[in-house]
């Protein structure tokens, strides 16, 4: 058991992260978390802004254009790992029973998030929690154009990660003792990026609810 909660906190602590496993750690949890439905919980966002703010300060020792590139590349590769998933067999993750590891109201949020903003929601899911991680899951269920996909994918990932990656390395040249006040501004970043995953849950919930008292 405690073995597995050091594990836990391995990958989900942006800092430990990156102490522990660098850039091929980044790397492999940046794939993950845009497109392998396990990966939901891990800290996407945080980790991107918390990598360009130690690289800033000089306590993460690898070039921001490196950073930029590799980590660019990872998110691109998880969403078309994610979206050939969902093309071949994602369909099952509607009947899977919920586990520790994957819920289906996710995939249920994903879709009504992609019903809702159609192609644009590609672009606005990496700034998501959960939804980055099943959108392009439910991309390849429902057989979207491969080539728009691979264009919205990139252009998602890119605008994701530089704004992220590129913000975290300004806040440190700009404030160099920001980094100790790394807490507050993680526990900010995840106010803020679930706040519309949390509004666009209750609302389809609530709409669902709507449907089905109409229908009874």
């Amino acid at each position: 058991m405690e073995s597995i909660l050091e594990f836990y906190h391995l990958i989900t602590h942006p800092e430990v992260i990156i102490k522990t496993g660098g850039l091929f750690l980044i790397l492999l949890i940046i794939f993950a978390e845009n497109g392998v439905f396990f990966g939901f919980f891990l800290p996407g966002d945080t980790l991107l802004f918390t990598t360009g703010l130690l690289s800033s300060t000089g306590k993460f020792d690898v070039p921001i254009t490196t950073l930029l590139i590799t980590i660019c590349i990872a998110a691109y590769l998880g969403s078309l790992f994610g979206y050939f998933f969902g093309e071949k067999a994602g369909s099952k993750l509607f009947t899977k029973d919920d586990s520790v590891f994957f819920k289906k109201k996710y995939m249920f949020a994903a879709e009504a998030f992609f019903v809702r903003y159609g192609a644009v929601a590609l672009i606005m899911a990496r700034f998501l929690p959960i939804i980055r991680t099943f959108a392009p899951i439910f991309s390849g269920i429902i057989r979207y154009p491969y080539g728009k996909f691979l264009l919205y994918n990139i252009i998602g990932g890119t605008l994701w990660v530089v704004s992220l990656v590129y913000g975290g390395y300004l806040l440190g040249q700009i404030f160099p003792k920001s980094k100790d006040y790394l807490e507050y501004i993680i526990l900010g970043i995840v106010i803020v990026t679930w706040i519309p995953v949390v509004v666009t849950y209750i609302k389809e919930r609530n709409r669902a609810k709507k449907n089905t008292d109409m229908t009874t």
